[in-house]
């Protein structure tokens, strides 16, 4: 599959220059939409509801997926869309199996905390998706891609964010399972060698959402100072317009 345009003749200044169109900011109310898809947007896991996504819906956020930023527009990205019981079955075994590993890597006095999480949507959540980056869409090099080789996953997250907001918009919300080995999960899927597994996703109606990110609300992380993230110039220099107090 490729993105290369068949005509491969000089772009034409003025037909480009027509392409320009104006970039002003958002209304009020529309910035204000914006900021609220980011900052309300969950890692949904045990609230989802039966209700099936309808077609076009479904077709909305894959189409705001597929308009994420790529690196040299390379368009890394494809959708594996799942509804089927016994495929996503084969996963949630495959999960299950992770997740008893993670178990026994933890503290023993963290494993009870770890269990009563309720990581698991895929079997609850009536749609997942696995999104994946083909690695050798446009060959071993690309545009942005000679000097930065990971940007096709990059990009491809880029995607996965771009779905997310989209769906939490809808009123959708969305899981990302990452406890999960990547050879079993290619193998349930057949997805060929040279496609990376970037995210598989649990994907459904809610009718509720915690107001905080469910980790941080059951005390299993918290969100860290915006300010102790910000350097000025060089890695470790303190921003004096933003560290002071």
């Amino acid at each position: 599959m490729t993105n290369e345009p068949s005509d491969k003749a000089p772009f034409d200044a003025e037909e480009v220059a027509r392409e320009l169109g104006p970039a002003a900011p958002f209304s009020d109310a529309e910035r204000a939409a914006v900021y609220r898809a980011i900052y309300t947007r969950r890692d949904v896991r045990n609230e989802f509801l039966s209700e099936d996504v309808p077609h076009d819906l479904l077709m909305r956020i894959l189409d705001a997926a597929h308009h994420g930023p790529s690196v040299g527009f390379m368009q890394p990205w494809n959708f594996i869309v799942m509804r089927d019981k016994e495929v996503r079955g084969a996963v949630f075994e495959a999960f299950s199996r992770s997740a008893q590993a993670e178990v026994e890597r933890l503290d023993p006095e963290r494993r009870a905390h770890y269990r009563s999480l309720k990581l698991e949507g895929i079997l609850k959540a009536p749609l997942n998706i696995c999104v994946t980056c083909d690695r050798n869409r446009h060959g071993a090099t690309g545009l942005g891609r000679t000097q930065q080789p990971d940007t096709d996953l990059l990009s491809t997250a880029c995607a996965v964010q771009n779905l997310w907001l989209a769906a939490r918009a809808e009123g959708v919300g969305v899981g990302w399972v990452s406890i999960m080995r990547e050879e079993e999960l290619r193998e349930i899927l057949g997805i060929p060698e040279g496609i990376a597994v970037v995210a598989y996703l649990c994907v459904g109606f809610v009718d509720r959402a915690y107001r905080r990110p469910e980790l941080e609300v059951k005390r299993w992380a918290s969100r860290l100072p915006l300010e102790s993230l910000i350097f000025a110039d060089r890695w470790g220099a303190p921003c004096p317009s933003i560290n002071a107090p």
